[in-house]
């Protein structure tokens, strides 16, 4: 059996072919990209796949996720299409009659789309569950309702910082409820649940993940079998980062690729708790909370650095971005910038940055791990973010254009499940971003979600997350889509016009066209996903 595969009848989206048809593949790596005719005369005796118009490019990476919570809202309680306080509680018993005696672990709720404009209470959650134990983060995962039943298993969380009576918990209290709902996990449900989040990665083209795990994310045993898991083959690969100050001992028993991820600098403004200079428009009582100052940002830097580490933190609010900032400054200090700018530390989410702030971080050679897809759901003069934080404020979020114009590295993740692992849908929320002027074109965009990935996680050998020869065979094969009539006898693909692509080979990416389908995912040669031809589109 040969080990050369020859993709062939469709076009391949290389910068070594802009008008490749064909692909030649290697033992793993791209062998060469070109034309039909002579992909043929090069290698008669290879297993020839027919693309049959398809497109292939490279594979994406999802820069931001959270497997096992992201399986379980698969499989689970998905609240994420709850549009009142009513339906909620519906979702709710519902779901406990057809699970009973079982802890209830939910996501997505969103009270800020609800006419009621507020979240369930604890006995309205308790009256709904009937004993059962229960815990139903937010869609920022930053705060979560939960039953009497469940707090009975957390005594911790009681009187604990973000603690409420009725309301959601916040803070250290929401920390201590989430780790007894872990605990409430199997080990079979658990393994379940990983595999069904990266067989569904896979089914959207995505060959590698970040998992960003900490303490008071998902726990070291859960990231230890989501990398035993994945180290089987057969699945995405997993890049793992644990988010704790000083562990680097434990780093190493993990096999992270940094201490990096989910370290909380602050929280999220959905919940208001991400660090704010001024306080939240739509309660002045509060300015959200501060986690890590500038000393413990530059104290964990260095330590990072000195040890051949990603440090990295999580950081949203611009308060808490100029405590990064300044973190930034006073590690440079310690161990000199070229030193730092080496290692790419990254930042989750950045959100609220200003110019001279991403100018700084570029300076830093800062990774920014970002979600467009919070822009699209939450961005606008009208929507969440202007809502929590008044119109002036909101509308300045997630500058991905000034980030780029400054040298800061870009890679795109979702934040799953935060929101949902569509990388499509992300590059096309970065192209048109809700506010003029901070998108990035669509070249950039795709970049971003691809090669990017891999340069984030420390994979820059300038070609990893291309279709050049040389460079490891990660590919998706994508459903042409709709054609149109050129020409008697002639077809072509819709692709996309717009000047700022620079290349041509990206599909339509206008707010409202139909995103390509995945036929197949490939991570270097192996075949991680096949579409059936009877599979939905969901």
């Amino acid at each position: 059996m040969s080990d050369t595969t020859l993709l062939l009848g469709g076009r391949i989206y290389s910068p070594a072919g802009p008008d490749a048809t064909a692909m030649a593949v290697i033992g793993g790596t791209v062998a060469w990209v070109g034309n039909d005719q002579v992909g043929r005369a090069l290698h008669p005796d290879a297993e020839v796949v027919d693309l049959e118009g398809a497109f292939v490019t490279p594979a994406f990476v999802d820069a931001h996720v959270h497997a096992t919570s992201t399986g379980l809202l698969l499989n689970g309680l998905d609240l994420t299409g709850c549009a009142s306080l009513t339906e909620f509680l519906h979702a709710l018993r519902d779901h406990v009659e057809e699970h009973p005696g079982t802890l209830v672990w939910g996501h997505g709720w969103d009270e800020t789309w609800w006419p009621e404009r507020r979240p369930p209470t604890r006995d309205e959650i308790d009256a709904a569950a009937s004993g059962a134990p229960v815990y139903l983060s937010r869609i920022d995962v930053h705060s979560a309702l939960v039953s009497t039943a469940l707090l009975a298993r957390t005594p911790l969380a009681v009187g604990a910082e973000g603690w409420s009576e009725s309301g959601p918990l916040t803070r250290v209290a929401h920390h201590h409820a989430r780790r007894a709902a872990r605990e409430l996990l199997g080990s079979a449900q658990r393994r379940e649940a990983q595999l069904e989040f990266l067989r569904n990665a896979a089914s959207r083209g995505i060959a590698s993940v970040h998992e960003c795990a900490g303490p008071d994310i998902s726990g070291s045993d859960d990231l230890a079998d989501l990398l035993a898991l994945a180290g089987e083959g057969g699945v995405p690969e997993v890049v793992g980062y644990w988010g704790e100050l000083g562990a680097l001992e434990r780093a190493r028993q993990l096999g992270v690729r940094g201490l990096a991820g989910d370290l909380f600098v602050d929280g999220a403004v959905g919940s208001r708790t991400a660090a704010l200079h001024q306080p939240y428009a739509d309660d002045p009582t509060t300015s959200g909370v501060l986690y890590l100052d500038a000393e413990a940002v530059a104290e964990h830097l260095v330590e990072c650095t000195r040890a051949g580490l990603q440090a990295g933190f999580h950081v949203i609010g611009d308060a808490g971005v100029s405590e990064v900032t300044e973190g930034f400054r006073r590690a440079a200090k310690v161990i000199g910038t070229p030193a730092l700018a080496g290692m790419r530390h990254r930042l989750e989410h950045l959100e609220m940055v200003d110019l001279q702030q991403a100018a700084e971080l570029g300076g830093f050679g800062v990774t920014a791990s970002v979600q467009p897809a919070f822009d699209a759901a939450w961005g606008g003069p009208a929507d969440m973010y202007a809502r929590r934080l008044g119109v002036e404020r909101g509308i300045r979020l997630n500058p991905y254009s000034q980030l780029a114009a400054n040298g800061v590295l870009l890679a795109f993740g979702s934040d799953a499940p935060v929101t949902p692992l569509d990388p499509w849908g992300s590059v096309q929320a970065a192209v048109h971003h809700r506010t003029e002027g901070f998108g990035i074109s669509p070249r950039a965009a795709f970049t971003a979600h691809t090669r990017g990935g891999w340069r984030a996680a420390g994979v820059d050998d300038g070609v990893t997350g291309t279709l050049t020869p040389g460079a490891p065979a990660t590919y998706a094969v994508w459903d042409a889509g709709e054609l149109v009539v050129a020409a008697p006898d002639s077809r072509v693909q819709r692709w996309s016009t717009d000047p700022r692509a620079g290349v041509p080979g990206l599909p339509d990416l206008t707010p409202g066209a139909p995103m390509p389908r995945c036929l197949r995912t490939v991570l270097r040669g192996e075949t991680l996903y096949v579409r059936d031809s009877d599979e939905d589109d969901n």
